[in-house]
């Protein structure tokens, strides 16, 4: 198979269905001689924040001299960024050649997981565990897909785990409580190790508590062993500082915006000083570099200066409260006119609630990833309750360039809603002069 037909391939396997089990990774992953346990593992799950706190520990660690391979999902315009070694994507003839390898093993265990076949995730994360052992990483920063104890990355014996923080997702998969959301995604947690979270509410946090006191692993909870503080804002990001278990930070800077990027900085750095403890050398002066170059795109990201143009990947309620919160504080605006499109599984009352304290217009579009966008109408609905004016261009190139029309001198446009629609905008703004 050439790059396409091999991309094809692999999007054509199932992805989700009623029975899952790790039998069929694990045995696929022992055909390719379990290349995940050739170099360290820093494992990171969550509802929210697991990408930018993944991205975080990765820059640290390669500010340190290390060779960092970091695995993220979904991507936002290019399927190769998700394998990433040192920040450069997988190339293409690497990512043909796995798969291809991996698509004759996979028709040879056909029989294996005739009942709980392998899924899509299962042969992405296969691929990113050879191409990291090929690339001889030190340490592999991996995000889980879904959940976390049935969840593909689960096959690993990482350094250290790590849940950010849990909201109501997936909850046809994971379960209709946030106890229940919580048990899947403390599948992660591993004997006699450590994991870091910075779950604030005591009834998901003692979900984490009850298995790690069973199987005698440390937790080091955020809201208790860390105190930190914005100290500044500006279009380059915030200055904070950061008290930890083991030292102070002071002037500490990370170019994404919002109290809860610093929360996620937080839990990087306690990562990385759980990292210290089992001997990986890794300096204040690293940590300073890391956070001030992290790279971690769609994340409140000025894309246009004139008129303001912010992306932002916000996928669930929670997110989007998130958001809502740092443009409150952090970004001064005239009117802003929202871009929306979110997927159909969401909570989307919660998302069009919470968007619509700051929005002054709605612009309804539908991103491009066929099969998973709601329908304009369902978003109606819910914007038709706040009251807020709206207009629908299902075409997304179509309602960026209505946006950027609809806005004045002093407006802010905001599109948010998916990972998929802010990779569309991406596209769209990276062929404009943005500033």
């Amino acid at each position: 198979m050439n790059y396409d037909e091999a991309l094809e391939w692999l999007f054509n396997v199932r992805r989700f269905g009623p029975e899952r089990t790790l039998g069929p990774t694990f045995h696929l992953l022992e055909l390719m001689g379990n290349p995940q346990e050739r170099y360290g593992t820093i494992l990171v799950g969550g509802t929210n924040g697991k990408g930018s706190t993944s991205a975080i520990i990765a820059s640290v660690l390669q500010a340190a001299g290390y060779k960092v391979g970091l695995y993220t999902s979904p991507h936002l315009e290019d399927f190769r960024e998700r394998i990433k070694v040192d920040g450069e994507m997988i190339p293409v003839e690497d990512l043909t050649r796995l798969l291809n390898d991996i698509e004759a093993l996979f028709n040879r265990m056909l029989g294996y997981t005739e009942r709980m076949p392998l899924r899509f995730f299962d042969i992405v994360t296969a691929v990113c565990f050879k191409y990291f052992q090929e690339q001889g990483v030190d340490y592999g920063v991996i995000e889980v897909g879904l959940g976390g104890r049935l969840d593909a990355t689960n096959t690993l014996n990482p350094l250290v785990s790590v849940i950010t923080n849990i909201g109501f997702e997936h909850v046809n998969i994971l379960g209709p409580s946030l106890e229940d959301i919580a048990f899947e995604k403390g599948g992660i947690i591993k004997p006699d190790n450590v994991l870091v979270t910075a779950e604030e509410r005591d009834n998901v946090f003692n979900v984490f508590k009850e298995k790690a006191d069973a199987i005698g692993t440390r937790i080091v909870r955020i809201t208790e062993s860390t105190r930190s503080k914005k100290m500044s804002v500006s279009p380059e990001g915030q200055v904070f500082y950061l008290v930890t278990e083991n030292a102070q930070y002071n002037d500490l800077v990370v170019p994404l915006f919002g109290d809860h990027q610093i929360i996620n900085a937080a839990t990087a750095v306690s990562t990385i000083e759980v990292l210290n403890g089992k001997g990986i050398d890794i300096a204040e002066e690293d940590v300073r570099k890391g956070l001030r170059d992290v790279y971690w795109p769609a994340r409140l990201e000025v894309v246009s200066k004139n008129p303001l143009v912010v992306l932002d990947c916000a996928k669930d309620a929670e997110a989007t409260e998130a958001v809502r919160k740092t443009i409150q504080s952090d970004f001064t605006y005239d009117r802003m006119v929202a871009v929306v499109s979110m997927s159909s599984d969401k909570n989307i009352e919660g998302m069009i609630e919470n968007i619509a304290q700051v929005a002054d217009h709605f612009i309804i579009t539908k991103h491009s990833v066929s099969g998973r966008a709601a329908e304009p109408e369902v978003l109606i609905k819910e914007i038709k309750k706040t009251g807020t004016p709206f207009q629908v261009q299902v075409d997304s190139a179509k309602a960026f360039e209505t946006a950027l029309y609809t806005a004045d001198v002093g407006d802010m446009v905001l599109v948010i809603g998916s990972v998929y629609l802010a990779g569309d905008a991406r596209a769209h703004f990276a062929t404009r002069s943005a500033f």
